[in-house]
């Protein structure tokens, strides 16, 4: 019978990070760090702590559909919108003022349901497992903090940040399982962390992301660093072949731009106001121009820097020439 990594003393888990990382030519850090987000996502999702909830963003991508190669530390979870607001039957508000009022009652409900609900779930599994980790919440973010047994990067801090939203159903979605980067690494005699969490499906997650470019595009601003990944899973999307159904499923896209018309409203540079049904109907914008795009490829070189891919990734040139020629097809395909 194996013996569970986490069962381990501290030396030997470090022995088993520093064998791993030497055999998969991957650094410990960040094997260390997948463990504790696969360990986090089995015990939330085995739980009524995961009724409702979705897993989606860029980790899911990663952990889940492998489709890209650049290591996403953080877990994005999505709460029912009908579950957490009994009047709402759809995740489409019926007018912008109970859109108004579902998004006011979500930011009082969520910290509560997460302090209430995932809080005792982990807090519990920590002490049943002797694990000597910490729990933080700030608002809509839960953090775990966990002991590094090997040395930390300057960017990627010993802990867990799992993000909480509440103004969409999810959907589509379906379970998968999970496992952790170290189970590749052909270590004997040693077991790793499985979940089996709700997963948003691709083409969701892929229109999500390009209406959030597209937003840049024409506001012609960053708002975090680090922005530019989303550029980067986008040509990964589309140069997979996942892309095909992906830019297929219409409905998906149709449904994406009408829920941010009512919970992320914004405003192009000139002031007049995005309508993201129109960027989804054969308009939408990937590449920006003049001070936008050097911005976003100094943000690409912040996250080059940061040392989380599996391999090399594009120049930033390359990755432009590629996302105008996946605006090309998309919107090609949308007015077919």
């Amino acid at each position: 019978m194996p013996d569970h990594v986490f069962t381990l003393s501290a030396d030997d888990q470090r022995e088993v990070l520093l064998q791993a990382a030497s055999n998969l030519d991957r650094p410990a850090f960040l094997l260390e760090k997948d463990l504790w987000v696969v360990w986090t996502l089995g015990k939330i999702f085995s739980t009524q702590a995961g009724d409702h909830l979705t897993f989606k963003g860029g980790t899911s991508l990663s952990k889940v559909y492998r489709l890209i190669d650049r290591f996403s530390e953080d877990i994005d979870l999505t709460y029912d919108i009908r579950q957490m607001l009994p009047g709402a039957e759809s995740e489409i508000p019926p007018s912008v003022s109970q859109a108004r009022k579902w998004t006011k009652s979500i930011r009082d409900l969520l910290p509560v349901w997460i302090h209430d609900t995932v809080v005792p779930v982990l807090t519990e599994a920590l002490v049943k497992e002797g694990l000597n980790a910490e729990l933080e919440q700030d608002n809509d973010k839960l953090y775990l903090h966990y002991p590094p047994r090997t040395p930390a990067s300057e960017y990627v801090r010993p802990r867990v940040m799992l993000e909480f939203g509440a103004r969409s159903s999810g959907e589509p979605h379906g379970r998968r399982h999970v496992t952790c980067d170290m189970a590749n690494a052909q270590l004997e005699g040693v077991s790793f962390p499985e979940a089996n969490p709700v997963v948003m499906d691709v083409a969701r997650t892929f229109w999500e992301k390009a209406t959030a470019a597209h937003v840049y595009c024409v506001q012609e601003r960053l708002r975090t660093e680090r922005f530019a990944r989303h550029w980067h899973d986008l040509v990964a999307i589309g140069q997979s072949q996942a892309f095909a159904k992906v830019i297929a499923q219409r409905d998906i896209a149709a449904l994406v731009a009408e829920h941010k018309s009512w919970f992320f409203i914004e405003k192009a540079a000139d002031g007049s106001a995005i309508d993201y049904r129109h960027a989804v109907s054969g308009n939408l914008r990937l590449v920006p121009a003049g001070d936008a795009l050097e911005e976003l490829a100094n943000d690409y070189g912040l996250m080059l820097a940061d040392g989380m891919f599996d391999s090399p990734p594009p120049p930033f040139e390359e990755l432009m020439r590629t996302c105008a020629e996946l605006e090309e097809r998309m919107n090609a395909a949308a007015i077919i």
